[in-house]
């Protein structure tokens, strides 16, 4: 199958990715689109794995409102100033803070959950499933479960991007790692809501 240029540019539309790792997508799925956003999902996350080492000390601070009675403010960084100043890495920042005003995340990843707060919920759930007459062994792989359902309501990195969710912000994050070509850090936010 021949890959057109209409079809590198639907597929950077897509995700973000650079003009040449579209064409290199396309062409190692055999012009695959499904394959091809699969295949530059697994080159973002090995790229970001990569730059994990490095330090992000620059950045931009993304504010988000909603009718005045939600908004956040989320510091997203980058290792140099100027990816900091690009269009595209302050456009992700402010679709991470239009996140956490709409999904409420309490934390940014699944490690910067507290101990205690997740032994609580282990415990609230392997009490539930014991009321519910399930064995030691089930109840153990059900508390796993909920501990899943658990991370990705409460962690910002584990949550369905509300503009697709068919990827989480970590997948988003590594698109963009991939496309911009340094670390990128989702370091802290602040979610105010009116009455609350």
């Amino acid at each position: 199958m021949s890959i057109t240029l209409d079809d590198i540019k639907k597929l950077r539309e897509a995700t973000g990715a650079g003009m040449s790792d579209c064409k290199t997508a396309l062409e190692s799925s055999k012009g695959d689109y499904d394959k091809a956003i699969e295949y530059l999902r697994k080159k973002g996350a090995a790229t970001s794995a990569k730059r994990a080492g490095r330090e992000a000390k620059e950045g931009f601070v993304a504010v988000y409102s909603h009718g005045g009675r939600i908004a956040s403010m989320v510091e997203v960084n980058s290792e140099t100033d100027f990816v900091a100043r690009n269009s595209d890495f302050q456009a992700f920042a402010a679709d991470i803070a239009m996140q956490i005003a709409a999904s409420s995340p309490e934390y940014v990843s699944r490690e910067d959950v507290p101990e205690d707060v997740l032994a609580q919920e282990k415990k609230i759930e392997l009490e539930k499933a014991k009321e519910d007459g399930k064995p030691t062994d089930i109840a153990e792989k059900i508390v796993s479960g909920k501990l899943e359902k658990f991370y990705e309501r409460v962690c910002l990195l584990e949550q369905p991007y509300i503009k697709n969710p068919d990827i989480t912000i970590g997948d988003l994050l590594n698109e963009k790692v991939a496309s911009i070509g340094e670390k990128i850090q989702i370091r802290r936010f602040e979610r105010f809501e009116v009455g609350r």
